[in-house]
């Protein structure tokens, strides 16, 4: 082989390994700009992802604004429904309570009054002795039936009439005025209890007036305010 031979394959190798060098530098290139695209691309999603995590939280507080301006409407709506009820049941308490002034104005029918009270009462506490207190203004009425209200008593229960001690030393409120129909005051009627004070039972008509009204309540409300109150 002569020298000119020897220099065409020599200059083959170089262009080979120059051809050869280029093509790993494109592939490394190629390969370091699918790198930076992949890079680039999760970046953008991470920002996506970001973004459509703060819109969703949004979404939610904005929600959560929703419900409670709705839950405080409705809350308010409740409660001026029911102070219109309380408003227009004290309303008939009140007027109840003022018809209790006249109750004693017809002696006969509150002497008969008093005396079943004092019954219901003795049926009640069944003690062979109680302690009575009354208003003062009622003092004579109540003496005046005591021994027919035990002699009653005995019979319905059938025992011996009890020992029944009137308090003369504390009196029940006086009645209401129309100048105070609320402060301390009793309209009439018996409060009686055992003698050592444990068992007590009032049955005044203020009392009774009270448990009436709280069982008349519920009817009262739903008749008055059924259609608002759904």
């Amino acid at each position: 082989m002569n020298d000119a031979d020897v220099s065409s394959q020599i200059q083959q190798m170089v262009r080979f390994i120059r051809q050869e060098a280029e093509e790993k530098a494109n592939e490394i290139s190629v390969s370091a700009e699918e790198e930076f695209n992949i890079e680039k691309l999760q970046l953008v999603e991470a920002e996506k992802k970001k973004i459509r995590q703060d819109y969703e939280k949004k979404e939610k507080q904005a929600d959560v604004r929703k419900k409670i301006d709705y839950s405080m409407q409705l809350n308010a709506s409740r409660i001026k429904v029911l102070q219109a009820q309380d408003d227009i049941v004290n309303a008939m308490k009140d007027q109840a309570a003022k018809d209790l002034l006249n109750v004693s104005g017809d002696e006969d029918a509150y002497k008969q009054l008093l005396k079943d009270l004092i019954v219901q009462c003795l049926l009640r506490l069944k003690e062979p002795s109680v302690l009575l207190r009354c208003r003062e203004e009622d003092l004579g009425l109540v003496e005046s039936i005591l021994d027919d209200a035990k002699e009653e008593y005995a019979g319905k229960a059938n025992v011996h009439a009890p020992e029944v001690a009137v308090d003369t030393t504390i009196f029940l409120p006086p009645p209401p005025t129309s100048s105070d129909s609320h402060g301390l005051h009793c309209s009439g009627g018996v409060v009686l209890a055992s003698r050592d004070g444990k068992i007590v039972c009032e049955n005044t008509l203020d009392a009774r007036l009270d448990v009436a009204f709280r069982m008349k309540l519920p009817v009262i409300r739903r008749s008055l305010f059924g259609q608002v109150a759904a």
